[in-house]
Order: C-alpha cells, then structure tokens, then sequence
C-alpha cells in the first residue's frame, strides 16, 4: 500500500487533516494502527488545550415524543462551527441517545455511538478535527404520566436544531385540540417572555435576592426617606416576581390577559402546567 493511500485511509477513519495523517504515519513507520493511537493520543491533548478557551455558540437540539422529551444543548466557540455539518451531525445523535439516558451526563458519556465509539470519544475526536472548543451544556428530559408536552423551537438551523428551544409539560384528563393549541401557543409565549418560575415561589432565591440587591442601590441615591424607599423597594421586587412568573405573565397573544386567565378560559378543570424549560444559546 502506498503511503498516499494510507494517508487517505487514515483520513477517512479519523477524520484528521493530511498533514496529521502524514505526521503519524511516519512516526509509525507505516503501521495504519499506530498511527490511528498517536492521532488518538495528539487528538485528546488538542481537545485538552482547546478547553481552557470560551465557548458561547452551538445549538440546542430536542428529541423525543409527547410522553417524554429531552433538550440538550451543545456549545462551540463560533456560529459557523454551529452550522457546520459534522457538528449539526452529531448533535443530533447525541441528542437521541441522551433522550434514552434521561440527560444523565455520565450515562451520556459513556453512551455508544452509531461508529462505534462512545460519546465521549466522538467528542474529542470532533473537536481535534474541527478545531475548537465543544462541551455540552444545560440538558433536560421531561417525562410525566398522564401528561403532553409540546415543543417550540426558534431560529432554526435543521431539523430539530436551534438557538432557542422549550419544552412544556401539560396535564389534563381531556385530550382535544382545544388542549394542543394551547400547548403550541404556551410553548411559543414561553420562548418569547422567558418566565423564570411556573409561580413567585418558583423563582430560585439567588435571581430574588440578585434583584432586591440590584434594586437597593438604585434606590440610595434617590435621596428618599427610609419607609418610602422601603415601600418603593417591596412594591419593585413584588412586580419583579409577577412579571417573571409564567402564570402572572401577560399572555403574549392577548396582553391584556395573563396565562392564569387564559387556563381559566379554557375551562377544563384538570388542565395544569407541569413543568417548562426554556434554553437559548448565549443565555
């Protein structure tokens, strides 16, 4: 076998550059699977020094069905790596098979891939080849008995890959259009305001405290007496919570209405929001 056929052998089993190749295959005087281990090896100390950098792109991908679905997101460094089709390519297989392992990042990892190796593998393996920093971020799987999620996605890449994705669970006993409308509909206002908590009790203490701090040095300067500021602080923090709550949001489609309105609207007695998540990239 000729060196330049060994060259584009080895190209097509890792998917490292020609000059790699060339690199490993003369330290391995020839030998095709040595070579494979030493670009294996150099791979790893790429990805290694790749790690220490930023990476604040990527994509959000969703899979599953209405009884269970899990939303993973992947992060790169740059957004043409995002659209690149090798990354879109594995994002959505790792996708899949973290639907399967209920976003167990552990499981995930050590998950078999459709080559093979496992996910943990094909990381570092892509992110020697594409040559940038790629790791895997928040993910999610809702699965609820006697429940419907439904899904919502925005700025799509492919498919079902993204920048913004949500996931609601609804539960009723009813199942009708009148239901799935309104899920869409949910899912869709969800994405665009971003409620921090399904209720004011829901919001993590952090973000409460975060805002009462935020809200305490705006009010120093104002020169307003004690009790008055104190009032103005209570009534800032109260209004913070109804606006990030999803249940006290303005109902997009309708602002004069919040979604607690709407449910009641809707008239089923059983209809409640199990749970949300809501991803974008960049956030």
């Amino acid at each position: 076998m000729s060196d330049i056929v060994k060259v584009k052998k080895l190209r097509q089993s890792t998917g490292a550059g020609f000059k790699d190749c060339n690199s490993a295959l003369k330290e391995s005087n020839g030998d095709l699977d040595k070579a494979v281990e030493i670009l294996r090896v150099k791979g790893i100390a790429k990805a290694t020094k790749k790690m220490l950098r930023d990476a604040r792109e990527g994509v959000i991908v969703i899979s599953g069905n209405q009884e269970k679905t899990s939303l993973i997101e992947i992060n790169c460094e740059t957004d043409f790596v995002a659209k690149n089709e090798n990354f879109i390519n594995f994002a959505k297989e790792v996708s899949e098979i973290n639907s399967i392992c209920l976003s167990n990042v552990e499981k995930l990892n050590k998950s078999k891939m459709g080559n093979g190796k496992n996910v943990e593998e094909n990381l570092v393996a892509l992110i020697a080849k594409i040559g940038e920093k790629i790791t895997f971020g928040k993910m999610f799987t809702i699965e609820n008995q006697n429940s419907l999620i439904f899904t919502y996605q925005h700025s799509i890449i492919k498919d079902n890959v993204s920048k913004l994705g949500v996931i609601v669970s609804l539960e009723s006993s009813v199942k009708n259009d009148k239901i799935s409308i309104f899920g869409k509909q949910l899912s869709m206002h969800i994405a665009a305001s971003s409620p921090l908590g399904l209720n004011s009790d829901d919001i993590k203490k952090n973000i409460i405290e975060k805002e009462i701090e935020l809200i305490k040095e705006e009010l120093k300067s104002s020169g307003k007496p004690e009790e008055i500021a104190k009032k103005i602080s209570t009534g800032k923090i109260n209004k913070f919570k109804e606006e990030n709550s999803l249940m006290t949001q303005n109902w997009v489609m309708e602002p004069k209405k919040r979604v607690k309105d709407i449910i009641s609207e809707i008239n089923i007695p059983s209809l409640k929001i199990k749970e949300f998540i809501r991803i974008k990239i960049g956030e």
